[in-house]
């Protein structure tokens, strides 16, 4: 018989990821078929989710719904109140973020995967803890973790892959950043614009192989 599992909210580790704090509950539980996401606001006023379109060819229609407290969303720049029972549905492609009124205002975040494709894992929840060492300066530390997370899971989307390589080419690993950029941009060939002008690919502006990649 297939095992069943049950945590509380304050049982699932909470991530900082410099944006805002955050429970990776499908990562907690070991979900692999849909995103679910929980966001809890530490003071009045804080952002919940971060401002943001899914325009991504992977992108999917998202869900939220809050669990208690109250927040705003802006959707497109339209403010729709949110109280705790509230279900907010917004398709990709639609600008959105939020932000809680009250301290302790809970938000689940639920996503699958675009529309007549199945859900894939994109591994931003493993990542998310790596991004305050970009901001540090720790490029050396954030590439071994960075790739340690690739080895114990090829299967991470475009991003961790895109993310890999600037921390990479940040450290000086220009052969390791010009194999994980390529692999980004055959997940998602829109990144290779993204890195075309991205300075934290400057150190490899005069390599051929970078060339290749961004310009196609």
């Amino acid at each position: 018989m297939a095992e069943y599992a049950v945590a509380r909210l304050d049982e699932i580790d909470e991530i900082d990821d410099g944006q805002r704090p955050f429970r990776a509950v499908r990562h907690h539980f070991g979900i692999r078929t849909f995103g679910i996401t929980a966001m809890t606001a530490h003071a009045d006023g804080d952002r919940l989710i971060p401002e943001h379109d899914e325009t991504y060819s992977h992108s999917s229609e998202e869900l939220y719904v809050v669990v208690s407290g109250h927040a705003n969303f802006e959707l497109d720049g339209e403010t729709q109140d949110a109280t705790a029972g509230t279900f907010v549905h917004v398709p990709a492609g639609v600008k959105r973020t939020a932000f809680a009124r009250d301290a302790g205002t809970t938000v689940l975040a639920i996503s699958g995967g675009p529309e007549g494709k199945p859900y894939e894992l994109s591994g931003w929840e493993a990542f998310a803890p790596l991004f305050p060492l970009f901001d540090s300066g720790d490029y050396e530390q954030g590439a071994d973790r960075a790739e340690a997370l690739l080895a114990d899971d090829p299967s991470y989307g475009a991003s961790v892959y895109y993310n890999t390589a600037c921390f990479e080419s940040r450290a000086g690993r220009a052969e390791a950043a010009i194999a994980h950029l390529r692999r980004a941009v055959e997940l998602e060939p829109s990144m290779a614009e993204l890195a075309r002008d991205d300075e934290d690919f400057a150190a490899l502006r005069e390599n051929p192989a970078f060339g290749e990649i961004v310009d196609g």
